[in-house]
């Protein structure tokens, strides 16, 4: 599909991944191009699924979800209905904030954050492991974030 997309595209697309409050405006202004032609192209975008949602990434300490935890998944059994009854079941913990299948010798990788170990421990004793299927559960920490984006190389 990139192959549609001109240098113009992609200078909307990189500028928009590193601010999305940057208006048509502003991004024409920086691409020396009037404002309408910007934002049809931005609506265009928008419709043909490059750009999927705007959000605002927020200070995880601020919000008191500090503690992020990579947890790896093995499943008991490797059925179609057991794997889709856990990516159905994973969609309602609020606490997962990535869910990836994985090929190799786990199932699933999640990542999840929550205010402190406590309540990581609370998390995995009476919301993930009422997940049916689970066979083992692996844990580990971040100490420290080191790189952290939201935005692809294009």
């Amino acid at each position: 599909m990139m192959e549609h997309l001109d240098h113009t595209d992609l200078t909307i697309l990189r500028i928009l991944q590193k601010d999305s409050k940057k208006t048509a405006k502003e991004i024409a202004k920086t691409l020396n191009l009037t404002t309408s032609p910007v934002y049809e192209r931005i609506k265009r975008l928008e419709k043909q699924g490059y750009i999927q949602k705007y959000v605002a990434i927020l200070d995880k300490k601020l919000i008191e979800r500090s503690v992020t935890t990579i947890c790896q998944v093995s499943m008991r059994y490797h059925s179609k209905e057991f794997i889709e009854r856990f990516e159905e079941q994973i969609q309602n913990l609020e606490e997962v904030q990535e869910c990836y299948h994985m090929a190799g010798q786990v199932d699933f990788i999640l990542k999840i954050n929550t205010k402190d170990l406590e309540d990581y421990h609370n998390f995995v004793k009476y919301k993930l492991s009422k997940i049916d299927n689970i066979g083992v559960l692996n844990s580990t920490f971040v100490l420290k974030d080191i790189k952290q984006s939201s935005e692809f190389y294009i």
